[in-house]
């Protein structure tokens, strides 16, 4: 990471939602702790024309965002950022975890059915049902060993579902302290507490 004119940084997701997240909070990092005499550029594999399908077999999301950059990173020669991240509820012993964005088993499940599984599965245990939002960032460079960081974010499962921002589970995972849910935030105020925004924060330092 040491050309001294640009970091030019892949972003390791087709995800549009969790792109357009990273990209905002790469692009706030970038405005308030500027780099040195460095400009950042930000590249999404679909601008690039790659088109990886990255098996995401390990067990720990830490291991998942590794794989996912450093993929990524031997085959384009960029600095690749990649995350990995999902919900924990206590209740059903951490599940969905690192399974979250194929927690739903018929082939073509949505974001609205994930939640209603997840939901079904909770009726029986009393509420509260308290959650958090874990975040695991890799950053691969050609030539260096991959960083890492990670972020969470605590809160609880709401059984109704609430707000239209975000995706995922954010309009059923509830923020006592704010009373309301992540998907009821505006992406400005989402993008500085969220679990995924606390480890790009971190990872930031590592340009």
């Amino acid at each position: 990471m040491t050309d001294p004119t640009n970091v030019l940084l892949l972003l390791a997701t087709t995800n549009p939602g969790k792109l357009r997240e990273m990209v905002d909070i790469l692009l706030d990092c970038a405005h308030t702790a500027p780099l040195t005499d460095r400009r950042l550029t930000i590249v999404s594999p679909g601008e690039l024309g790659k088109r990886l399908q990255v098996a995401e077999t390990g067990q720990t999301y830490a291991e998942n965002a590794a794989l996912k950059a450093q993929a990524f990173c031997e085959a384009t020669g960029l600095i690749t950022l990649a995350d990995d991240s999902g919900l924990e509820v206590e209740a059903l012993g951490g599940a969905p975890g690192i399974y979250s964005a194929r927690y739903a088993p018929q082939p073509g499940a949505t974001d609205a059915d994930r939640r209603a599984l997840l939901l079904d599965r909770l009726a029986d245990f009393p509420r509260p049902w308290t959650a958090r939002f874990r975040c695991a960032v890799c950053v691969a460079a050609p030539g260096l060993p991959p960083l890492q960081v990670e972020g969470d974010c605590p809160g609880e499962i709401i059984p109704t579902e609430r707000g239209q921002n975000g995706f995922g589970y954010d309009p059923i995972f509830w923020l006592p302290e704010l009373g309301c849910t992540m998907a009821e935030l505006p992406d400005t105020q989402k993008n500085q507490i969220s679990h995924r925004a606390r480890a790009i924060r971190a990872a930031w330092g590592l340009f």
